[in-house]
């Protein structure tokens, strides 16, 4: 397991999800009724796979030793916490009765807060696997 992390495995498909999320909803402002439908389920993947994520990263925090990394560690899941706050904000406001709806400003809003605190927290993700060696093989 230290070898390979689950954590660095998942992450990449709520980044994905949410990115693309917030990308069909700008594209929505020019395109019909089926741009802004896609959001939706984009969201609900990455709030599944991000749970995964959130438990697979709880579970090997328990490797990481004392000192900077843990430090970035910590600012890290704050920011992804962030990400998982705005942007699963933005699937509640957008369905009525499990229908999605247009995006609004509100919407837009969250979704640049929640693609800002996950571009943070993918940095730090980056930092701590590129400049700290958090889940790889250390020889």
């Amino acid at each position: 397991m230290a070898r390979h992390p689950l954590h660095l495995a998942i992450v990449h498909f709520p980044i994905a999800c949410w990115s693309l999320a917030v990308a069909a909803d700008v594209a929505s402002l020019w395109l019909d009724e089926a741009a802004w439908q896609w959001p939706c389920g984009l969201l609900v993947v990455g709030i599944v796979t991000a749970v995964l994520a959130i438990a697979a990263g709880l579970f090997e925090l328990r490797l990481i030793a004392d000192g900077p990394a843990i430090r970035d560690t910590w600012r890290h899941m704050v920011a992804m916490l962030l990400a998982f706050s705005f942007l699963p904000a933005r699937l509640l406001m957008r369905l009525d009765h499990l229908q999605p709806l247009a995006p609004d400003k509100l919407s837009f809003i969250l979704g640049a807060f929640g693609l800002v605190s996950l571009a943070i927290g993918g940095w730090l993700g980056g930092k701590l696997v590129c400049h700290h060696r958090i889940g790889g093989d250390r020889t």
